[in-house]
């Protein structure tokens, strides 16, 4: 019941480009260049996030992408 309150909250953020964790801003976390798919890490709690190219949403991370 927790995550079907708090999951609808993180998806806004992510669509608004801040941080789910602190909600700072992420284009001004450390901007990592990869080949396909950007690597961002905030810079106040250093969640990681990705920024796909094709579209410019964000998301979170998987564990193989760290």
């Amino acid at each position: 019941m927790f995550k079907n309150v708090i999951a609808p909250v993180q998806a806004w953020l992510l669509s608004q480009g801040r941080c789910v964790g602190c909600g700072t801003e992420l284009p001004s976390g450390h901007d990592k260049a990869e080949s396909k798919d950007q690597k961002i890490v905030c810079g106040k709690c250093g969640r990681i996030f990705i920024k796909e190219t094709l579209t410019g949403k964000y998301r979170r991370a998987l564990f193989e992408e760290v």
